[in-house]
């Protein structure tokens, strides 16, 4: 891998650790904006990215077992633990520039919906709720490494506050991701080009991490909302064009 490469994976971990820890998500959205140009597959993409979301959920393991409500999260994740690893298994059979634009529109137009009916939408931690979520979640999660959207509209409409919120998220990717990269090393994808690349991206984690914790603390929960919803519909966008 050549040096431009690693200096582009490191400042793209930066970015994605930063927004991770600021809004809850989108690191893995971020990310694959780029990572899938520099890895030698898309797999090999996925793997990167999902090794570097589970270094940002690190630092904050002791706050997501404190603040975690189970009964909201676990049908949610076991659905996408499931999911997930059937689409990992089709990542290389599947076309990914269809899919990319679909999921773009999704995001797009989830983001406008939520956006508009924040205040009246009301969705309850019900068990249909929940696995519909994990299978939208999945998809995402081993198609293209970006989980997060339709866990996070749950999660934000059904925390009673903002560390709620987060720790459900960081929790869900913690686990989601670890998961998923057994899933990934088994298909082939965890390859020395991730290693190296994970390498130079760890340090930058840790500093996108720090910066995010002190934004993420002068924000109000209204605030939180709409810039989640204000990210995901930029990131609608980037997968459209990208």
């Amino acid at each position: 891998m050549e040096f431009d490469s690693l200096v582009l994976i490191f400042v793209m971990a930066l970015g994605g650790a930063f927004i991770q820890r600021v809004t809850g998500f989108g690191s893995g959205i971020f990310m694959m904006t780029v990572l899938p140009y520099l890895l030698p597959s898309y797999g090999e993409a996925t793997t990167l990215s999902g090794l570097l979301s589970i270094m940002i959920a690190i630092p904050l393991l002791k706050y997501i077992w404190k603040n975690i409500e189970w009964r909201k999260i676990v049908p949610i994740l076991i659905t996408f633990l499931i999911v997930s690893w059937i689409a990992v298994e089709l990542i290389n059979v599947v076309g990914d520039v269809f899919l990319k634009r679909l999921l773009g529109g999704m995001l797009i137009l989830a983001a406008l919906w939520f956006y508009i009916f924040n205040d009246k939408v009301h969705v309850r931690p019900t068990i249909g709720i929940q696995v519909s979520m994990g299978i939208l979640s999945g998809f995402m999660g081993g198609f293209f490494g970006m989980q997060g959207p339709p866990a996070i509209l749950y999660f934000l409409a059904t925390a009673k506050d903002k560390n709620e919120y987060m720790a459900m998220a960081q929790g869900y990717f913690f686990i989601g991701n670890v998961v998923m990269t057994f899933y990934r090393a088994k298909c082939g994808f965890l390859t020395s080009e991730v290693v190296l690349g994970w390498s130079c991206g760890a340090f930058a984690v840790i500093i996108g991490v720090m910066l995010g914790a002190l934004v993420f603390k002068r924000i109000s929960s209204t605030t939180l909302r709409k810039l989640v919803y204000a990210y995901m519909a930029i990131s609608g966008l980037l997968a459209l064009i990208s």
